[in-house]
């Protein structure tokens, strides 16, 4: 008896320790959980029922040993709501009751007794580092972080979330063939970096012309000063920027002047502050039973850790991540980064990465299929420069690809001739049915900016000058724009590339804060750019011909045209990209009255346009005049 009262005793002692360890910040008690099968209507993260005033949050988490919910509704407590797990060892739920619907609740899930993570479903976070340099005016009334009671990421939830009205429903997207698209960088675009103070400059954006806008990534991601690309939260809109509904009214507002907004979505890999990475970790990189996550990264591009798209567990979540953003926020199309790396196969070069990789389109031809089984008019844009074979495919399949013509074209605009043919502009040159599915850019957020190496290595003869020339660069920019916007197909333009941008990419930085120069308007010189831009980008919208499937063109030398022809018309784009005088000998087709786009109108005698263009000229010339 002695024996039993003294062990009885230890019992008692050992319990009052793991208690007092809890408190105490030491080893906290595992909870007790049951087996359970989800509920009706139960899905990944919270689902409110009762009016708001329960409901049922859920987990996916195969394989772990315990699970519960923790946060304000139960003082942070890691044993007072163990979590259910269902038969299969794969979902672990809990019903909550007594919520008030107007309120924000912090929360996490407490896993195996020694893992607190936030929600991967939640649409907002809380970061005890990073939320205090977010300003009122951008954030107003932020949920201030439950310091003292936990610690790490926490997720927020409420029943009964401000709702955004939307004014612009009847938008009609513009065809893909017709898009310009203006890639922009909220933090870099204006002094506030908010989504108000981006659509406060729409006047300045629909006065250049565009009709879309491409967002570098805007889910939340690790840090404030960042690109984007290192993302963690993907149902959640990164605060820096802006609330859910300020970022549905710029959405609307751009829907409201004819403006596509197009989300850059990152599903290459993901970043440390990740709960799903956390969950399966084994605190250098993903362990093997991870649902998401190769244990090391497939491919030599890869960045933080690269998920696996062979999976179902991925599938399902990159699924249900495209489907949030179209319907909740009403996104007219996704830009995938580094598409290429959706793949299985292993590489350790760009050569051997490149390659036709079968499962790989299989994936690209599943997750389009679902986008276009909810939206059939969606962009679906891919940053994939795989080998030429593949991307026909994806093409075919209606998925248009990224086509960079930074290298060609900047050579060109510094006047160095060897290099400077942009003939991959061109979409038959892919294999490509439709010009509309190549996106090509002279610039993007990854390329440098034309006008730095104008500026910096530009060539030169006699008094013609391009390096260190501001007047002289920003029209070589003018005259390889001339070209850009009259191959047939839709276009992209980084952010002031349209005043002459000439801070070089690896300022702070490559991925740092860079200058914004909403100053450079005011200049007389690069208000000629954009006065320029505006005036190309509204002949390529409003003139079918710049689409046409006729085309001819000479662009390797120091002259260079494109020729485009449809019906009774026909347009001659050309220009002296050398530093020097070059006679231009093209066959137009027919002689008589020329209309120039951008000059005075001329007259042959015969099918021949032979004249002498200085440094930089450029003519844009129609049998019948553009509008």
């Amino acid at each position: 008896m002695k024996k039993i009262i003294y062990l009885l005793l230890l019992i008692v002692a050992f319990n009052s320790a793991c208690k007092k360890a809890s408190t105490d910040g030491g080893i906290e008690p595992t909870p007790t959980n049951q087996t359970a099968a989800l509920p009706a209507g139960a899905k990944d993260g919270a689902v409110f029922i009762n009016n708001g005033t329960s409901a049922i949050v859920t987990l996916y988490a195969p394989g772990k040993k315990s699970v519960s919910l923790i946060g304000e509704f139960n003082d942070w407590s890691t044993t007072t709501l163990p979590m259910k797990n269902t038969p299969d060892g794969n979902y672990w739920w809990i019903q909550i009751d007594n919520l008030n619907p107007n309120t924000e609740y912090a929360y996490q899930f407490y896993v195996d007794g020694n893992l607190k993570v936030a929600d991967p479903y939640c649409e907002k976070v809380l970061d005890p580092d990073n939320d205090k340099y977010i300003t009122a005016a951008t954030y107003p009334n932020l949920k201030v972080y439950p310091t003292g009671k936990t610690t790490g990421i926490v997720s927020v939830m409420q029943a009964n979330q401000p709702l955004y009205t939307w004014k612009n429903a009847s938008f009609s997207r513009p065809t893909k063939d017709n898009l310009v698209i203006y890639e922009l960088l909220i933090r870099d675009f204006t002094a506030d970096h908010n989504y108000a103070s981006t659509l406060a400059k729409l006047d300045y954006l629909t006065g250049l012309g565009i009709n879309a806008i491409e967002l570098m990534p805007i889910n939340e991601f690790e840090g404030n000063l960042s690109w984007g690309y290192n993302p963690s939260f993907y149902f959640a809109p990164d605060k820096y920027y802006g609330t859910k509904t300020a970022l549905q009214n710029f959405i609307d507002e751009c829907h409201g002047r004819g403006i596509a907004v197009i989300m850059d979505m990152v599903l290459n890999h993901s970043f440390g502050q990740s709960p799903m990475v956390q969950l399966y970790f084994d605190g250098s990189k993903p362990t093997a039973n991870s649902p998401w996550f190769n244990v090391d990264a497939k491919h030599p591009f890869n960045v933080g850790y690269d998920f696996n798209h062979e999976s179902q567990a991925t599938k399902k979540f990159s699924k249900d991540v495209m489907k949030f953003w179209m319907q909740q926020y009403k996104i007219d199309g996704f830009r995938f980064d580094l598409s290429k790396g959706f793949t299985q196969k292993s590489s350790t070069d760009d050569a051997q990465f490149r390659l036709y990789d079968a499962s790989r389109i299989a994936i690209w031809k599943d997750y389009n299929g679902y986008i276009k089984s909810i939206d059939p008019n969606f962009y679906v844009i891919l940053e994939h420069f795989a080998e030429e074979s593949e991307e026909k495919v994806l093409a075919d399949d209606g998925m248009m690809l990224w086509n960079n013509m930074n290298y060609n074209m900047n050579e060109a605009t510094m006047g160095w001739l060897d290099n400077s043919n942009f003939q991959w502009g061109f979409y038959a040159n892919h294999g490509f049915a439709k010009s509309e599915n190549l996106v090509g850019y002279s610039e993007s957020h990854d390329e440098e900016r034309l006008n730095f190496k104008n500026i910096t290595y530009g060539n030169a003869s006699g008094s013609y000058v391009i390096k260190g020339n501001l007047a002289t660069s920003l029209k070589r920019e003018e005259l390889v724009a001339a070209f850009l916007f009259s191959i047939p197909g839709p276009k992209m333009i980084w952010q002031f590339g349209e005043l002459g941008y000439d801070i070089n990419i690896d300022f702070n930085g490559r991925t740092g804060e860079k200058p914004i120069k909403w100053d450079y308007y005011t200049d007389p010189n690069r208000k000629a750019l954009y006065d320029a831009y505006a005036r190309l980008i509204r002949l390529k919208k409003n003139n079918s011909i710049f689409n046409s499937t006729n085309s001819t063109y000479s662009l390797a030398g120091g002259v260079k045209y494109i020729k485009l022809i449809e019906g009774a018309n026909t347009v001659v784009v050309v220009g002296n990209f050398d530093v020097v005088n070059q006679t231009a000998n093209i066959d137009f087709g027919s002689a008589g009255a020329w209309v120039d786009a951008i000059g005075s109108s001329i007259n042959l005698s015969s099918n021949s346009y032979n004249r002498t263009l200085a440094p930089g000229e450029y003519h844009i010339f129609s049998k019948a005049a553009l509008k």
